[in-house]
């Protein structure tokens, strides 16, 4: 909303500073600085309502050091991200973008299934909360808006540049010289030519738009569902996520600059450098909530945190078509995900070839086994930061790594 009315104050008045909310930069900085303050100040207000309503983490016994301790923590602090996040996109973003009102519709869709899974597990004493099959709907159905609406929208596109004698086409150059076309491509790691169509050969072209939902579908349930199982411990989920956001901002700036996108070879989206703004929100958000959920906890996220976390993760990654770098940059919500299928796979197995089931891993998800090493969850979370900055730094790296 700002932007609009320092835009119009800019060009009615010529007021002095009001051009700089023009500048996507500006926009990012305000929004984080904006997010940040609305976790921390409003997040003790927001916990000692927690506490008054008596919402409270309802804690298994799984045999872990310290875990019985934080019984009865105010849950549920995923409230506070999401306000942190939509406050300040709603403020400082173009809200005419369809990749930002895209982002605003994921958010409060995820919060809203992971909302409704708390209260069931706080308020209707039921532990398991939203049944799976409810999940899985809410994930497919967003799936379905984000697929269908990047499939289809006249305005998601990429823009195609001609080369006139071997010179490439900048951002100056006049009208003709470059198309801006809806297409299906996608950015591919480690491959010279990083482009890849779901447009297959084999695939008949009424059925593209069908295979492309499918991935759109699978890539949210997947990352969603690997932020939900990653926040076992305090401070982890908010941490990764910071780290992941911080990377896709980078990676939309880059996508949204016809300049340095030419200049590094990678496709140049029209549109996504607003999505910095979503990002950097983002980014504050996860940073903020760490101001209370840093070991040792006084909050969590709960579902209404950590679904939403995942969902726009996995949003952003496919508005600026990196969703095959997921498995790089997620990669501990991969492993999250994969510990917990390998485990359970396993141990059905050898129950049934054996009569007793075996294990692989002392406990899952990846974060429980080495509790049971047993390391202190502070470090177990270090430690899965620094993977993660790892991970995002070579991520980064593959926009140059052909």
């Amino acid at each position: 909303m700002f932007y609009y009315l320092f835009d119009y104050l800019d060009r009615e008045f010529d007021l002095v500073g009001a051009g700089v909310f023009k500048y996507i930069t500006f926009r990012a900085g305000m929004a984080t600085v904006l997010s940040l303050l609305i976790t921390i100040t409003f997040g003790k207000y927001i916990i000692g309502v927690l506490r008054k309503k008596q919402v409270g983490e309802k804690i298994r016994d799984l045999g872990l050091d310290g875990q019985l301790e934080k019984r009865g923590t105010p849950t549920m602090g995923g409230i506070m991200i999401v306000m942190a996040i939509l406050l300040p996109t709603l403020l400082f973003a173009q809200l005419d973008n369809i990749y930002i009102l895209l982002l605003i519709i994921s958010t409060a869709w995820m919060s809203i299934i992971g909302f409704l899974d708390d209260y069931i597990k706080v308020f209707r004493n039921n532990k398991k909360g939203l049944r799976g099959k409810f999940k899985i709907v809410g994930q497919v159905g967003l799936g379905l808006i984000v697929g269908l609406t990047l499939y289809f929208n006249d305005d998601v596109l990429v823009r195609e540049f001609h080369k006139l004698d071997d010179v490439q086409i900048t951002s100056e150059s006049t009208p003709g010289e470059y198309d801006d076309i809806r297409s299906t491509i996608t950015t591919i790691p480690f491959v010279k030519d990083n482009e890849f169509d779901y447009n297959l050969p084999f695939l008949p072209d009424n059925l593209t738009w069908v295979f492309y939902v499918g991935i759109v579908i699978l890539v949210i349930t997947a990352v969603s569902n690997g932020a939900n199982i990653a926040d076992g411990i305090d401070g982890l989920a908010a941490g990764l996520s910071g780290i992941i956001a911080l990377t896709l901002a980078i990676l939309a700036y880059i996508s949204g600059n016809v300049i340095i996108s030419d200049y590094l070879n990678i496709m140049y989206i029209p549109g996504s450098g607003e999505l910095v703004i979503f990002c950097t929100a983002l980014v504050g958000a996860c940073i903020g909530f760490l101001w209370y959920n840093a070991y040792p906890a006084q909050v969590f996220m709960g579902d209404t945190g950590s679904l939403s976390l995942g969902g726009v993760i996995a949003v952003l990654a496919l508005t600026i078509r990196k969703e095959l770098l997921i498995p790089l940059l997620c990669g501990i919500f991969l492993m999250e995900n994969l510990s917990v299928i390998i485990q359970v796979t396993y141990f059905k197995y050898t129950k049934k070839k054996y009569g007793e089931g075996r294990r692989i891993f002392r406990m899952a998800p990846l974060h429980h086994h080495y509790q049971k090493k047993p390391l202190h969850e502070s470090k177990i979370v270090t430690r899965f930061w620094i993977v993660g900055i790892l991970l995002a730094i070579l991520t980064l790296a593959t926009l140059k790594l052909r």
